[in-house]
């Protein structure tokens, strides 16, 4: 049975980091067999709705700026409230699933993967964990393992507030990036397939 699925990497970067996070998360979607993946910087309350509604799965991006989202990825949010929400919901049942990068190791991203898992629920998505353990967390562990921050809900990465991003974050956050672009599309392509299955079925 072959399912063509669409998966949009939805993301603001103020300085460049979250953008090379952005393209990681991008770059695992679009190496799944069946995905077209489409990588959409936000820079204010406007988006292209109509690709939007025609994603299977939405991942969202965001820097962690004072522990909370930015105000320009914060105003795309708040856009969908007319946008999507309003008329009829138009992201009900598409896949979801959050990213989020900052100077500090922490820099209280769970609080941005928290709010970016409750945004999804608001459209009614179904949000899709990192499904990774966390890294680096023994003396046999490493700065290159996946996941080395240890986050759950979502894909964090850390980039010193003095090097650009040409030189952060660092590789393992990126692969720790393309594994949720990978997760996700593969959990779109299961549920894309399973509807096919019921059309067929019925």
């Amino acid at each position: 049975m072959t399912v063509q699925i669409n998966v949009a990497v939805v993301f603001h970067s103020g300085y460049g980091h979250t953008a090379r996070q952005a393209e990681a998360v991008h770059r695992g979607a679009a190496g799944v067999e069946g995905v077209t993946a489409h990588l959409i910087p936000v820079e204010s309350g406007d988006a292209p709705w109509d690709l939007l509604e025609e994603a299977d799965a939405i991942i969202f991006g965001t820097p962690t700026y004072m522990g909370a989202q930015s105000a320009q990825f914060k105003a795309f949010q708040d856009a969908t409230s007319n946008a999507v929400f309003a008329k009829g919901g138009k992201w009900r049942d598409k896949i979801a699933a959050g990213f989020t990068n900052s100077a500090s190791r922490s820099g209280d991203k769970s609080a941005v993967l928290n709010s970016l898992a409750i945004f999804a629920a608001q459209h009614g998505m179904h949000w899709v964990s990192l499904g990774l353990p966390p890294g680096n967390n023994s003396s046999a562990g490493s700065e290159e393992d996946l996941n080395r921050l240890g986050f759950f809900m979502g894909a964090a990465s850390q980039s010193n507030a003095d090097q650009g991003a040409d030189v952060t974050p660092p590789n393992s956050d990126l692969r720790t990036a393309e594994h949720l672009g990978r997760r996700v599309a593969t959990v779109a392509l299961q549920f894309a397939r399973g509807r096919v299955r019921e059309l067929v079925d019925a």
